[in-house]
């Protein structure tokens, strides 16, 4: 999407928002301005009325300004490019500016009672800047068709459709596009686990504060009906336990494990499915590379084709088997949320499994009325075989934040990061990598 097409629909968003705000709610779900933080999985408390179809447009938008430097320690890679000798280590130069802005498009309709259908759209990302489809997927919580049987209705829903596979709670915080109103900081984690997958995931809440989940999807990213020959095609399998107490006014405890197991994928995108991309523009990226997509030509950088800038990817697209252990602490205005995570796999063409581990910490004060501004830390660490020369690298970051909401759909928000890169090879660009600056955010969400 043009920039200046976008301003436009953008503009058109915030105008909409008086007319949004008297639009129905949609039962079990998580609200998109500031009440859905520290929301995970919705709750199966019956508090909206069905008085027939509803239907309820919503979106968010974020522009953000990048004033981020970076370096390299790598010695010169030369290749040839017409006439000329270029190096292939040479760093994108950086400046300071505005990236693209991104923006979302949801709609929700409650079809029934207990029965409700999400779509979810991007309107401009950096892999994709025009219009498309995210995903859309059913959730039942009740069972009209049979009478609305009270042991469904209170204690189990399913999920059906294409969508954001519930792997970890990493995934409700995390930046996604133009929604970034749940992460107290501009980007992810290093090694970002989000994949969406087509399948079906099954709930059960035996009571308040006890969440178990069982999944099985495709283990692609979108529909694949071709058969590979000498390669098996097989399902995802994926599940999850999770505590959540309120224990008083004051305190509230979760604590939640994950895993995500594939046997033999085509290729598995569980680290590689954020199609929308990375906070960091341009970050820790050359000036040219060589596509391997295109054969092995030398291509110049662009926002689309270098989107996951500042990630780590640990390239388990074969078999990969991956836990992932949240913890999350809520006293008044003070939280913490941990990552513990341990994965195993490898590519087609490998025989011997790799492993990678990643560790984070955030620690966030909210405080003002209603809670509305906060300041927030974290640190967040990779330990991983990727593979080829780069067998153990090791990479670390450290976030400092600090964000206002002038009203519940409205953040600004400001990140200081700094990231090193160890481990890597000197003729990888990301040999004794490292970058720092400042990231400034706006961002609005109904």
């Amino acid at each position: 999407m043009r920039f200046k097409s976008f301003f436009v629909v953008a503009l058109a968003m915030v105008m909409a928002v008086p007319a949004i705000a008297g639009q129905p709610a949609i039962n079990f779900d998580r609200p998109a301005d500031q009440r859905g933080i520290n929301v995970f999985e919705p709750t199966k408390l019956d508090t909206v009325k069905f008085k027939g179809l509803q239907v309820r447009l919503g979106g968010s938008f974020t522009q953000s300004f990048q004033a981020i430097e970076h370096s390299t320690q790598a010695v010169p890679v030369m290749a040839t490019l017409g006439a000329n000798q270029i190096n292939l280590n040479e760093l994108f130069p950086l400046g300071t500016g505005f990236n693209l802005a991104n923006a979302n498009l949801n709609i929700d309709v409650q079809l029934a009672d207990g029965i409700s259908v999400k779509l979810e759209n991007y309107m401009s990302s950096r892999h994709h800047q025009n219009f498309w489809v995210k995903g859309g997927y059913i959730q039942i919580d009740k069972l009209p068709f049979f009478g609305n049987p009270q042991w469904f209705a209170e204690h189990f829903r399913a999920r059906i459709g294409h969508f954001g596979v519930n792997y970890g709670d990493q995934h409700f915080r995390r930046s996604d596009n133009g929604n970034t109103m749940f992460n107290p900081f501009s980007e992810n984690l290093i090694m970002d686990a989000f994949a969406t997958e087509i399948g079906a995931e099954l709930y059960f809440f035996p009571n308040e504060d006890f969440t178990i989940m069982a999944g099985l999807t495709s283990g692609l990213i979108q529909g694949d009906v071709q058969e590979y020959p000498g390669i098996k095609k097989n399902p995802a399998i994926l599940g999850k336990v999770a505590y959540d107490n309120q224990f008083n006014e004051d305190l509230r405890v979760r604590l939640s494990a994950s895993v995500y197991h594939n046997s033999s994928a085509i290729r598995s995108t569980l680290y590689a499915g954020d199609r929308a991309g990375s906070r960091y523009l341009f970050v820790g990226e050359p000036v040219f590379f060589r596509d391997m997509r295109a054969g092995g030509a030398i291509t110049r950088s662009g926002a689309t084709n270098r989107f996951t800038s500042g990630r780590i990817n640990p390239d388990f697209t074969n078999q990969i088997t991956t836990f992932m252990i949240n913890p999350f602490v809520k006293f008044r205005g003070l939280e913490f949320m941990g990552t513990i995570e341990i994965g195993r796999g490898k590519l087609h063409a490998e025989t011997e499994f790799r492993n990678a581990t990643q560790l984070a910490g955030e620690v966030i004060y909210r405080f003002l009325p209603n809670e509305s501004a906060f300041v927030a830390a974290r640190y967040n660490v990779v330990d991983a075989n990727i593979g080829g020369a780069n067998a153990d690298i090791s990479v670390d970051r450290m976030q400092f934040a600090a964000g206002w909401f002038p009203t519940r759909n409205l953040l600004v928000k400001l990140e200081y990061v700094t990231q090193s890169h160890d481990g890597f090879v000197n003729t990888d660009i990301r040999h004794g990598m490292e970058f720092s600056g400042f990231m400034l955010e706006a961002a609005l969400a109904f």
